[in-house]
């Protein structure tokens, strides 16, 4: 196994995590998680990047991606002449366990950008220098992103009879 395969190995768990942070689904993380490793080891690492930042970049991007061709495949699928004998299934699948659901349904509250900014600080432990590289923001936005989706989990996540009324 070469060097470059052993480093992305050891991203793997952390770039999971992100990429269910970003979608919000296990099976599309893992969607997105393949479409990431594949991009990771066909492409050239440009030089002087360090990998984790790389992988991570690559990762959102890959995902911004997919996201556009959904809303393409969305507003193809709501043409009459496309959707004819078209059956889907609404029921999807959630966890078991009732704190994991409330933690998603206030992740799924966030605006994309402060669900990045909480996987990649809180969730994976990285430095604000970091995330800003990896999103291409001022570190002071990064720092700001995270006070905003911090509270916001803190008032989604309290029982009702401690929320303040804003």
């Amino acid at each position: 196994m070469s060097t470059m395969q052993q480093e992305i190995t050891e991203l793997l768990p952390g770039l999971r995590k992100f990429a269910y942070s970003l979608t919000g689904s296990v099976a599309d993380a893992d969607d997105l998680l393949q479409n990431t490793v594949e991009r990771l080891l066909t492409r050239e690492r440009p030089d002087d990047v360090d990998l984790t930042k790389w992988a991570f970049r690559i990762c959102r991007n890959v995902w911004i991606d997919e996201c556009r061709a959904r809303k393409v495949r969305r507003e193809a699928a709501n043409q009459p002449e496309l959707t004819d004998g078209l059956v889907t299934n609404g029921e999807h699948q959630t966890t078991k366990e009732i704190e994991w659901n409330r933690v998603d349904s206030a992740m799924s509250q966030l605006s994309e950008d402060q669900r990045q900014i909480i996987s990649l600080v809180a969730i994976q432990g990285m430095p604000y220098k970091t995330v800003a590289e990896i999103l291409d923001v001022p570190k002071g936005t990064v720092m700001s992103r995270l006070a905003r989706a911090r509270a916001a989990l803190h008032e989604a996540l309290s029982p009702a009879t401690l929320r303040t009324d804003s």
